[in-house]
């Protein structure tokens, strides 16, 4: 009984997998739907922190955003690379196309911070 609902387990986990494609050769980039702008923390404020971080994120199937990485890091040290995947992990996109259907895309996204 156990073995079988470890292979259940397994194959739940194998049908959750995405393959995840990169744009170019038949496959479509994502095209934004809802952005939603990182916000400064106070700290970073105060420390005049400004300049861009560099993100890879996987926008699935659906539209919504699974995996987000910083690539290049603007800083770790007030929160605003975590701030960046904070609001990244809120957009939503049409998805990229692959053959006609909807298919994971990765694509490198860049979130500037400015202060005004």
């Amino acid at each position: 009984m156990k073995l079988i609902a470890l292979l259940s387990i397994a194959a739940s986990l194998v049908v959750a997998q995405e393959t995840i494609y990169t744009p170019g050769d038949g496959v479509s980039l994502p095209k934004v739907v809802k952005k939603v702008d990182a916000t400064y923390t106070q700290e970073a404020k105060d420390a005049h922190i400004e300049g861009t971080v560099e993100l890879s994120t996987v926008v699935r199937g659906d539209g919504t955003v699974g995996d987000v990485k910083v690539t290049r890091s603007l800083d770790t040290t007030y929160g605003l690379d975590g701030q960046a995947v904070a609001a990244m992990k809120q957009w939503t996109f049409e998805p990229g196309t692959k053959d006609g259907k909807a298919v994971a895309v990765r694509v490198a996204v860049l979130m500037t911070f400015t202060l005004k």
